[in-house]
């Protein structure tokens, strides 16, 4: 087992009432407890500071929150991972929440290596009910996604090969990973415990997550311009219809 590592944990949120005190009791529940919790707030306007306000004082480890006016999900994130100390970084978003032994599973795992990524299963839940459980190998990545809300990077990774664009309004998560995929630096390492429970739902499922989806894989000469260009069409037709 690993020493008592610092392990980061991330949450972006905005007007998240409805749904972000699954996720800080969640965190509350945690079996390991050296983790440094970041809240990052858009400048919510409904309760959402207040329930943050709230639960600082709940939580028993390392805790810290900004609200400000951001550009998006993923300024969002970046400005998480700058505040981070930790060795290794989860982000978990405010509709989705960690399962009890996450992060103790995770640092078990943990081989110890600068440039590490560490993923597990995750539990799909649609209307309140289990959808799924699944993961989804790396060495698929050209083809879809990992289960993001089960990554756990290493500080040092974002720290020497960058963070997430914030051109990408819906896939700079999976533009990032397909970058650390393709650097042979990197090692992928896959955690068969079930990790995260996620709702379904958000901008990564709708069409303009997709399309973001189908020219990432065209830069990396995953698919050819001719299927990009029919399966963008065929998106965009699918909306108007909708």
């Amino acid at each position: 087992m690993n020493k008592d590592i610092k392990v980061s944990i991330i949450t972006v949120c905005y007007n998240s009432s409805n749904t972000i005190i699954d996720t800080f009791e969640s965190m509350l529940k945690q079996t390991y407890k050296n983790i440094e919790y970041i809240v990052v707030d858009g400048k919510s306007t409904d309760d959402t500071i207040k329930i943050i306000r709230k639960y600082e004082k709940k939580f028993d480890f390392e805790f810290k929150y900004i609200s400000e006016k951001d550009n998006g999900i993923y300024d969002a994130m970046n400005k998480g991972i700058n505040m981070a100390t930790g060795e290794i970084i989860g982000m978990i978003n405010s509709d989705d929440f960690y399962e009890p032994n996450a992060i103790q599973d995770i640092v078990n795992a943990y081989d110890n290596k600068k440039y590490e990524i560490l993923y597990g299963m995750m539990r799909k839940i649609k209307n309140g009910k289990e959808l799924d459980v699944s993961i989804k190998s790396h060495e698929f990545l050209p083809e879809q996604m990992i289960n993001h809300p089960t990554c756990f990077v290493t500080k040092d990774i974002y720290n020497d090969f960058g963070k997430f664009d914030t051109n990408y309004k819906s896939s700079a998560d999976y533009a990032l990973m397909l970058q650390y995929f393709y650097n042979k630096d990197i090692t992928f390492k896959p955690v068969y415990k079930i990790i995260a429970k996620f709702r379904c739902g958000g901008m990564s499922s709708s069409q303009t997550g997709y399309r973001e989806t189908l020219k990432l894989k065209l830069k990396y000469n995953i698919i050819g311009k001719k299927e990009y260009y029919y399966k963008k069409i065929k998106s965009h037709l699918y909306e108007l219809i909708k």
